[in-house]
């Protein structure tokens, strides 16, 4: 029997890379071109930020991975989510970017 996805994102292959969703695929394909194009440079997929000093009771470490992460033409590192549903835990893990590392997410 065929389970339906949590939030009914249905996944994707391209270029041998498996991606969550659809519209993170379409993301993938667009951020490539722009790097062809020489838009962007450096495009690095499921980057892990560590939010050093917080860990779950496990010990396990608190982090979060970055759909994309690239250099856009001004210098500027970007951080992508392609975001459909933003859940409880992606919205405070969204604010521990911004207080750890100053970085606000991007969401396309």
């Amino acid at each position: 029997m065929f389970k339906t996805p949590k939030y009914h994102n249905k996944k994707t292959e391209i270029d041998g890379i498996s991606f969550a969703s659809k519209k993170e695929a379409k993301r993938y394909t667009e951020l490539k071109l722009l790097e062809r194009a020489g838009l962007i440079k450096n495009l690095e997929l499921q980057k892990k930020f560590v939010f050093e000093g917080l860990a779950y009771d496990s010990g396990r470490k608190v982090s979060y991975l970055a759909d994309f992460v690239y250099i856009d033409e001004k210098g500027v590192q970007v951080v992508e989510d392609a975001k459909g549903m933003k859940t409880d835990v992606y919205k405070l893990k969204k604010a521990l970017m911004r207080h750890f590392f100053n970085i606000e997410i991007r969401e396309v």
